[in-house]
Order: structure tokens, then sequence, then C-alpha cells
């Protein structure tokens, strides 16, 4: 089996069927296996993505908030269980969350993206991007509850990581970007990694991948999308995102951890440790797949394979993957600059590079044209059209069906509160699905079946 030939075919396969634009980088044994890019690094498909071209990383930066936050306590400056109202002692809403809490996400603090309007507002009616020391200021202002006292649950919170990074930046005297360049980047050698704002400050790369999302049928960079330009608004937080680099420096990453050369293998040890509830419990990050979340990696164990940390990211026109095979010596990186538009393809492509890593064939990717029903019967689509109630407690809502050109489409509206416009493919006489996602829509007699809801017809 060549895995090389294998991971190449696959994402040829994606950027023939949805504009795979990207890199990734496989090795074992710190030996590549395979490596390669594909795209554009620019809206305008004119910068080729080349193996060297940096990407941001969103949320795979947590894996250095964690990192930096350990070395801090191996100078004797914090301690795991420490309560942060030691050193945030405005923070009284949140009186026994620990330094461990935010590691792991069960803190209770709640993710400044459900109340990302007092961002925004600052942005746009002060015209400025605020700075992460801001962060305990958005607590205290927009008096956040907490989504459950702390340990008792597992709720994923960039807010915390936001706080860590400002701990760190404060007990060590120097600046967050400066502390991870001296004491992360430059000890593993990730000479094209950095810290940094680049919607707030400009870019400082020469080969940067720009976040672009598909919007009015084109790519646009993030900023300038009507929908996700606000994104700038976040751009001068720390310690959930804003580590910008190349899956070399990746790899150089996962060695630099392997060798010892940023934190001790007993550290690190710590650090690939699921968390605990109060009730003695695992705390569950992903049900799914069976994994918890330690102090900054999803955490797995395979009976093949053993110990398997991870961490995905994802921002308006990024996504990323970065996954360590500890027994095993594994690493897999996967980063990307465009929104996917069909999920099914993008979700084949990813779980394919997932199986080949595990020595596995994979499976083909599909595009939602390549499994939907060819010259379906459209007889029936006419009753089909309409508008439908809402479920109450969905997070997800179809408001209307209606036929144009031809062809089934629907009004939604997501979890946000935005309304979204998508075409119904069929994939039977009565079942439909959607490019944006792997949601699948069933008519009945006057209703509309999905998830586990049934919506009458009105």
């Amino acid at each position: 089996m060549d895995k090389h030939e294998m991971m190449q075919a696959l994402a040829q396969t994606l950027q023939e069927k949805d504009g795979f634009n990207g890199a990734w980088l496989y090795a074992e044994k710190g030996e590549i296996v395979s490596k390669g890019a594909m795209g554009f690094r620019d809206p305008g498909d004119t910068l080729p993505i080349t193996e060297d071209t940096i990407f941001q990383l969103a949320s795979v930066s947590k894996t250095f908030t964690s990192a930096a936050t350990l070395l801090v306590m191996r100078q004797g400056k914090l301690g795991l269980d420490d309560r942060i109202t030691k050193y945030f002692p405005e923070l009284t809403a949140y009186e026994g969350v620990t330094i461990r809490h935010l590691l792991n996400h069960t803190s209770g603090i709640p993710d400044y993206f459900d109340d990302a309007d007092w961002f925004i507002r600052i942005w746009q009616e002060e015209q400025r991007v605020p700075g992460n020391g801001e962060i305990v200021r958005f607590l205290r202002e927009t008096k956040a509850k907490p989504y459950f006292a702390p340990g008792e649950g597992l709720h994923y919170s960039n807010t915390g990581y936001n706080l860590l990074a400002l701990l760190v930046e404060r007990l060590s005297g120097v600046p967050y970007e400066e502390f991870l360049q001296r004491n992360i980047f430059e000890p593993a050698g990730m000479t094209a990694t950095r810290c940094c704002h680049i919607r707030r400050d400009g870019v400082p790369f020469e080969n940067y991948a720009q976040a672009t999302v598909f919007e009015n049928g084109r790519w646009v960079a993030d900023v300038d999308s009507e929908e996700d330009g606000d994104v700038a608004a976040f751009d001068g937080l720390n310690g959930d995102d804003y580590v910008y680099t190349t899956i070399f420096d990746m790899l150089k990453w996962d060695r630099a951890l392997r060798e010892g050369k940023v934190l001790t293998l007993e550290e690190q040890q710590l650090a690939y440790t699921p968390g605990k509830l109060n009730s003695g419990e695992d705390a569950v990050y992903d049900e799914e797949e069976g994994l918890g979340y330690g102090l900054g990696w999803a955490v797995g164990r395979e009976e093949a394979l053993g110990l398997v940390v991870s961490h995905s990211g994802g921002m308006p026109g990024v996504a990323t993957w970065f996954e360590r095979f500890i027994d095993a010596d594994r690493v897999l990186v996967i980063l990307s600059n465009r929104d996917y538009r069909d999920v099914r393809a993008y979700l084949g492509y990813w779980n394919g590079m997932e199986a080949v890593a595990r020595d596995k064939a994979p499976e083909p990717v599909l595009s939602i044209e390549d499994i939907a029903v060819q010259d379906p019967d459209k007889s029936k689509w006419e009753t089909f059209c309409g508008k439908y109630e809402h479920p109450e407690d969905a997070d997800f809502v179809v408001d209307e069906i209606f036929l144009k050109d031809g062809e089934l489409h629907a009004n939604a509206v997501d979890e946000d509160g935005d309304g979204m416009t998508f075409r119904l493919y069929p994939l039977g006489e009565n079942e439909f699905g959607r490019k944006g996602g792997m949601l699948t829509l069933t008519f009945g007699d006057g209703c509309l079946m999905f998830d586990e809801y049934t919506c009458r017809k009105l």
C-alpha cells in the first residue's frame, strides 16, 4: 500500500469535486511519507499554494497555549489547581474555576462567541480591534453566566484560552506573542511560525494563505465578506487562535515535543490526561469518537495504535487538523484556507486521510452529485413546497420549501439565527440532502422530517 499515492489521490479527488485548497503532511518516525499542496492562496486564483505556504491554525493554536501555561507552571509562577480569582480577583462570577478547568474546558466560563456583538460593537463604533487584555472587561460587562459550576461538565470555551494567554503574559512579564516565540517556536526550530494579528496589523508573510469564503457565487477574503467580515473584530485575541505556520513547522512541533525540547515527557503526560468531572467520571469531549480533552489536546486511545492526541481548528475560510500518534510515532497535518462547499466530499477526503494514517484503504470521496438520484420523478415535488413549522428546541430550522428552475430549494435558519438558502438533491423518492451539511430531509404526508423532528406543513 503506497500511502503517498493514496493521500495524493484523495486530495486530487477533492480538488476536482470541491476545490481543495491547502497542504498536507504525513510522517512516520519523523520521516515524511506524504506531503503536497493544491489550490490557491488568494481569492482570485492567481497565487498557487506551495508546500511552504503559511496558514492560520485557528484552534490548533491551543496546543501552544497549553504548552506556554505548563512552562509558566515549571517556573513556579502558577499551579494547575490555582483558582483564577487569585490572578483575576475581579472575576467573582467564576469563583472556584481553576487553571486546570480552563485548560480542559470544564470551567463553565461561556465562550465569547456567545456574545460576539461586544467585540463587533467596539470594532465598528470605536474603529479598533479589542486586545486580549480586554477579555476580563468583556466578561464583567456582559455578565456572562456560567454554563455550569466548575467541574460539573465539559463545554468548549475559547474564552478560557484567552484568559490563559493573558495569564502567561502577566506572569512572564513579556507579551504573549513574544513568549511563544522565545520559549516554543525558537527552541522547536519553527522558523516560519508566528503568533500575530494579520487582520489588525497587516500581513507579515510573503507566502500567506488568505482565509477565503464562498459568497454570492464567488470566492472572497474573509474580511471582505458580508457575512463573515466581522472576524476582524476578534483578531486582537490570543490563546485560542492566531498562530500561523506551515506543514513543515508542524512536523517540527511534533518532533520537539517527542524529543522533550519544549516540554518534558512528564509535562506532556499531564497534557495527554483527559479531564475528570466532580463526579469522578471522565469529561467527554467527543462522545461519537470516545475522546476526552486533556490540557490543550483531544485524547483517545486505539487498540492498534495506542495513545492518539489531536486538535482541529476552524474559522471562516480556515480548516485545520493536527494529529499525533504518540505510541506509534506518526503525525498527520492538514491545513486549508478555503471553506468547503460539499460537506460529504470534504468528510470523505478527511476520513480517507485518517484511514491511510491507520494503515487502511480509504473509501471513495463522494460528492452530493455522486449520490443524488439521476433523472428523478418530480411529479410530487410541488406538493412538498410551502412553509413549515419551527421546532422550538432545534438549532437548525427549515422555514420554507420552494421550486426554482425545476429544482427544490429550501430557506432555513441556522443556530446563529442567520438565514440561508440551498438546493435540495434527491437521494430517494421523498428523501433529499444538501451540499452544505449532512442533514437529510424526508417529506411525509403534510410534514417534513429531519434529525428527530417532524414539522407540520403550515
